[in-house]
């Protein structure tokens, strides 16, 4: 069972490619939008600014096909391995990921640093 008490009846749902491994975007769910992508198969979210259910790749035909999915340790967040229909772009932007803006990180306390002690 999904905790959507946490963030006031919302979880996280992660969606990762599951032939590639790549992380494509992130978006919310609702107990109705949880039970809607149970019931077909498709990722459905709960769009949090027009607050109604959405189901990713509606218009665009870039469906998200869930090919298994899992909760974490907490049972509040929700990560779905998809495949992914249509041309794969799965950002409203034009791309296949929603993650494409690096984020410079400094130098103090880098992973590169701490391994180097």
């Amino acid at each position: 069972m999904i905790d959507f008490d946490k963030m006031d009846g919302l979880a996280p749902g992660i969606v990762q490619d599951a032939l590639t491994g790549d992380v494509l975007m992130l978006g919310f769910l609702n107990p109705v939008s949880y039970a809607k992508t149970l019931e077909t198969g498709f990722v459905t979210f709960w769009s949090r600014t027009r607050q109604k259910l959405w189901m990713k790749g509606e218009t665009s035909g870039n469906r998200l096909r869930v090919i298994s999915a899992s909760t974490d340790c907490d049972n509040d967040t929700i990560l779905f391995r998809v495949q992914v229909e249509g041309d794969g772009l799965v950002c409203h932007e034009g791309t296949v990921s929603c993650f494409t803006r690096p984020i410079e990180m400094g130098t103090k306390g880098s992973v590169t640093e701490e391994a180097n002690g």
